[in-house]
């Protein structure tokens, strides 16, 4: 049986459905002003309700949740405000509380350029009470790692010291650890290392011709077992070109370094207040398809060695 009406004013509870429902009491003790329905339930024009699609084309499908609401679609010339175009607006709070119904506690599909916005409060990202949280003013704390400091401050102290990884100690185990830092230096600099037995030539990676300004690089040698008195002849993008005394075979340590090409030399001197203050704009938060080898933003080379 169904029945229709124009206008509904229910004064006690509004109930779909058979089943008890305890939140909103029953009998003498009922919330008046309550409702409950059992099934799911549509705000708005259920016809654009997608996510239950069961096959491309069949827009409504199956209820993929108990509450679906959309955009809305009422066609009352009051409807046709900017306020009414939003599909939900809440002036409470809200609590979700997830079950294993779903793997998401919470996910959010946006077609928007921006998914989420949040406005005002000291906090505006809050997770499990300060374990992870961002203020207003988009500072970023992890409780664990950062000694306390937010993590602008953090990235700012650690900008003037050694860069370091430390790890447990990969002999003594549990209760030592092993701390190394990274060399520094003027340039952006890579090496290749290695030892020469019997040849004369140390071929380097392939791949350095690209990377790497032949004009850069330098070359250091450790005779192995005798005296040997190696020179280098000369070198390419490709070779090193070693001779030694009376031209015995060779059996060396070496260590070849060059200053890289694909990206800008550094400047290693600059005037300002921040390292955001770096005369390359390809290096600032926000910079839009950064170009690291901008000719318009660099200094010459900082190893020249021909």
């Amino acid at each position: 049986m169904s029945w229709g009406m124009d206008d509904c004013i229910v004064g006690g509870q509004l109930r779909v459905g058979t089943g008890l429902c305890p939140p909103i009491k029953e009998g003498d003790t009922k919330i008046n002003g309550s409702a409950m329905m059992e099934g799911p339930v549509v705000i708005g024009d259920g016809a654009k309700i997608k996510l239950g699609a069961k096959r491309p084309g069949d827009e409504t499908g199956t209820a993929p949740a108990n509450l679906m609401v959309t955009r809305n679609y009422n066609d009352d010339k009051d409807c046709f405000t900017p306020a009414i175009k939003l599909a939900v607006l809440t002036e409470g709070n809200i609590q979700i509380n997830g079950d294993r119904g779903k793997p998401d506690t919470l996910k959010i599909s946006s077609a928007a350029d921006t998914a989420i916005k949040i406005n005002g409060g000291k906090k505006a990202l809050d997770y499990d009470n300060g374990t992870v949280w961002i203020d207003s003013s988009g500072e970023a704390y992890f409780k664990t790692g950062t000694g306390g400091k937010t993590m602008s401050a953090r990235f700012a102290e650690s900008d003037g010291k050694p860069k370091p990884f430390d790890i447990q100690h990969p002999t003594k185990g549990k209760g030592h650890r092993l701390r190394y830092a990274c060399i520094e230096g003027p340039e952006v600099g890579v090496y290749h290392r290695g030892r020469l037995r019997r040849g004369k030539e140390i071929s380097l990676p392939y791949y350095w011709k690209n990377l790497v300004h032949v004009e850069s690089i330098t070359v250091q040698l450790q005779p192995v077992g005798a005296h040997q008195d190696i020179i280098v002849k000369r070198w390419d993008d490709e070779k090193i070109y070693l001779q030694s005394n009376g031209g015995l075979p060779i059996d060396c340590f070496y260590h070849v370094y060059g200053e890289r090409k694909d990206i800008n030399p550094l400047i290693t001197e600059y005037e300002g207040n921040e390292c955001f203050d770096y005369p390359d704009p390809n290096y600032k938060p926000g910079a839009v398809n950064p170009r690291y080898d901008d000719p318009a933003f660099s200094g010459p080379p900082n190893t020249i060695t021909m």
